[in-house]
């Protein structure tokens, strides 16, 4: 099919489309990845699908943008998934090191905010836009510090606790960032 036919018909109301198919996938790796690092302590195997779910997070993004299958659905669906994946790594990391409760915390405010923000925003202008250098910062780094802890059993307690604390204050800082973000455009025109 030609590119010109391929942007005649894309809907972007279509739910049934391949990147939210990959979207769904993740959601539903979410509960095997727990089960893995919490119940089974295999933790490797956690990785793997940890892995996976990323890579198909790369792949369903590839695709909406190579073959004009940006939804409105998997605008929203897509950082969903990455949050709640995140958010169950962090809660099961909770019982081990306790203080990544602060993360967990910090990243749950964050979210309600900016959802609750994210729908005024939608309802002003119609569109839920697209993430920020600064949130894709925020979620690399908080990827990063989860992927460090499932593979590096004994990481040393102080670095741990600095990368929740960077972890942190990106993730202030993008909240200030997205907040901005959010005013301007709710209160244009």
């Amino acid at each position: 099919m030609r590119q010109a036919d391929m942007d005649a018909t894309y809907n972007e109301d279509w739910i049934l489309t391949i990147p939210n198919a990959m979207s769904f996938f993740r959601l539903i790796l979410i509960p095997l990845t727990v089960w893995l690092y919490a119940v089974r302590q295999q933790f490797t195997a956690a990785f793997g699908v940890l892995v996976l779910s990323g890579v198909t997070d790369v792949l369903d993004g590839f695709v909406a943008r190579k073959f004009h299958m940006v939804s409105k659905l998997g605008k929203v669906l897509d950082p969903i998934a990455d949050k709640l994946t995140q958010a169950a790594l962090l809660v099961c990391m909770i019982l081990e090191r306790p203080y990544i409760a602060f993360l967990f915390v910090i990243m749950f405010v964050k979210e309600m905010i900016m959802i609750i923000c994210g729908m005024e925003v939608i309802k002003k202008t119609g569109e839920p836009y697209s993430a920020k250098w600064h949130g894709k910062l925020t979620t690399f780094l908080l990827d990063l510090t989860v992927i460090l802890h499932v593979l590096w059993r004994e990481i040393p307690d102080s670095l741990s606790m600095a990368l929740v604390v960077a972890c942190a204050l990106v993730m202030l800082f993008s909240l200030v960032e997205y907040l901005i973000e959010d005013w301007r455009l709710s209160h244009v025109g």
